[in-house]
């Protein structure tokens, strides 16, 4: 392999120990920052957003000794680039089988871009009552933000350019725990 073909390959970030320890940590501040874990609340954003949520919810379960609960949040009618997608969204379920009504909600996502997915769930978790806070907890935070949104909880920065992108891989939806940087193509580049 040349140097050039070398440098267009996938560069693991985390892999499975240190995704774990990440969340192990993030756990921790959650409880840190909010003294308790009563009157909080998980929050996952489809897609990888919602096996991380759940596993944050069994880690914050193991130190505290009860669980808080995990809902799943669909914010795909709530984009706001609907219009520049070719296909239509793929519509899947919101599931949050209690009241965010006076409560800390904890949105859980994979990856912090632009911040456009969380002002999209932002809407849509309004939508569903008015929380007493939002806070965000994300495994990576990749910068280039468009609109002034900062986590609360970050598992690892990432500093990229515009020109590669972060891939997460989790057991539950890829049979596998990795977070790779990846190189995109330039346009006129072969597939």
């Amino acid at each position: 392999m040349t140097p050039e073909e070398n440098s267009k390959a996938p560069a693991q970030v985390l892999d499975a120990e240190r995704i774990d320890r990440a969340l192990s940590r993030i756990a921790h501040e959650i409880l840190e920052k909010n003294k308790v874990s009563e009157g909080l609340c998980l929050v996952g954003i489809q897609t990888r957003g919602v096996p991380l949520a759940n596993r944050l919810g069994a880690k914050i379960r193991e130190i505290e000794g009860h669980a808080v609960p995990v809902g799943v949040l669909d914010i795909n009618l709530y984009r706001d680039d609907l219009d520049h997608i070719r296909d239509h969204p793929v519509l899947r379920k919101t599931e949050i089988p209690f009241g965010i009504e006076g409560k800390i909600v904890v949105l859980v996502d994979d990856v912090l871009f632009t911040g456009r997915t969380i002002r999209a769930a932002l809407d849509g978790l309004i939508d569903l009552g008015r929380p007493r806070a939002i806070q965000l907890a994300v495994l990576v935070d990749r910068g280039h933000r468009e609109l002034p949104i900062r986590p609360d909880y970050v598992g690892k920065n990432v500093p990229t350019s515009l020109r590669e992108s972060v891939d997460v891989h989790l057991k539950e939806t890829d049979g596998e725990d990795a977070v790779l940087l990846v190189p995109k193509k330039a346009a006129g580049e072969g597939r």
